[in-house]
């Protein structure tokens, strides 16, 4: 959500993560009914509408949404997913306006590979997709240690995110993306996890 976006309600809100969740799932990032998606409805105070636990994700409707507070706790609606909490954390951390969680198989390998730590790239010009030179710079994607607690999880992604990437990889679990918008947080998504699969590959 930036200045020029208009705020969503509750039902646009479901719409647009419904779309997105297809989207994701079709490319098999959101297989049963894995992975989670949030978009910001307010700042003040924080409310986010999250995809509602337990559905999947490839058949979701305008109504699979839950309306949770900033500590990911509902206010309107179903069950909301568990990672709601964290989805809360990293808005009100990062400013983003929208959050994806996703389980791919490059970001839970490379995260078995890398952690602790991360991983490194530099000189390719994906970088340019979340906003960096393709060339003269290095950036890591964080890994941290993954933890069924949302508060310790939220705790290790504030230590070790980097501000210039919009991600974190959670090992042996998946990959958290952010962006200022539903939209931008997709395409953050799409360019990270080409990044993954180019290293898992290259490897």
């Amino acid at each position: 959500m930036t200045a020029e976006t208009p705020a969503l309600d509750l039902k646009e809100a479901g719409a647009v993560l419904a779309a997105e969740s297809a989207r994701f799932a079709s490319f098999g990032w959101m297989r049963g009914t894995s992975g989670n998606l949030s978009v910001v409805l307010s700042r003040d105070p924080l409310r986010l509408a999250v995809t509602a636990s337990g559905h999947d994700k490839g058949e979701l409707t305008p109504d699979d949404v839950v309306l949770v507070d900033g500590a990911g706790a509902a206010v309107a609606g179903g069950k909301p997913s568990a990672e709601a909490e964290l989805h809360a954390r990293v808005a009100a951390l990062t400013g983003a306006g929208a959050v994806v969680h996703v389980h791919t198989v490059a970001s839970v390998a490379m995260g078995r590979r890398e952690e602790p730590g991360g991983i490194v790239f530099r000189d390719l010009e994906m970088l340019k997709g979340v906003g960096l030179p393709a060339h003269d710079v290095e950036v890591t994607l964080p890994v941290i240690a993954n933890s069924q607690d949302m508060k310790v999880l939220g705790d290790r992604l504030e230590a070790a995110r980097d501000p210039r990437m919009p991600a974190v990889v959670v090992a042996g679990h998946g990959l958290y993306v952010w962006g200022t918008d539903p939209r931008r947080a997709r395409h953050h998504t799409e360019v990270v996890e080409w990044l993954l699969e180019l290293e898992l590959t290259g490897r």
